[in-house]
């Protein structure tokens, strides 16, 4: 016979969050899709929280495919990065550094434990010339950008309707 288990709608969110990712990243897509998560465990009543998901930019400045990903607090030996099928994947730890492990908080946002982000990388990126590093909480991943995956920019004209038998075309 099977115990009865609370429901917990945060864990039905949570399974159907990690399937959706997965489906979003076997397209190429950012795991973090979404920036946040409008639903907290607490919004259930649940005091566990969610897993830790540090802020991610990606960009092209210079030339370079640029990955950044805020981290602080945490130390660089806790920080691990790896590329697997053209996914760059950063995972990690924040460890809480507390001598009493009794506190009465009135508002506790820091979150502690393992963290992982994982990034499309674009068509031409070789992991082996990425290049990290890490200042003031601030860790940065670069490599060149292959000039034919480099964004161009065409420009498309625009037919206007014909009026009174004259044809004309204006520029976007």
């Amino acid at each position: 016979m099977a115990l009865l288990e609370k429901w917990r709608p945060s864990r039905e969110l949570g399974r159907f969050r990690s399937e959706f990712d997965d489906l979003l990243e076997r397209f190429g897509f950012d795991r973090d899709w979404f920036g946040w998560r409008p639903f907290e465990r607490e919004f259930f009543g649940e005091r566990e929280l969610m897993p830790i998901r540090p802020a991610v930019e990606t960009c092209v400045e210079g030339g370079k495919f640029i990955v950044r990903a805020d981290l602080p607090g945490i130390d660089v030996k806790d920080i691990d990065i790896k590329v697997m099928d053209n996914v760059l994947t950063i995972k990690g730890s924040r460890e809480e550094k507390r001598e009493t492990k009794k506190a009465d908080f009135y508002r506790r946002e820091i979150r502690y434990g393992a963290f992982e982000r994982s990034v499309a990388l674009p068509d031409g990126i070789k992991a082996e010339d990425l290049k990290a590093t890490y200042h003031d909480g601030v860790l940065e991943l670069s490599a060149p950008m292959p000039k034919e995956a480099a964004p161009k920019e065409v420009k498309i004209q625009i037919e206007a309707p014909k009026t009174g038998g004259e044809k004309r075309t204006e520029a976007a």
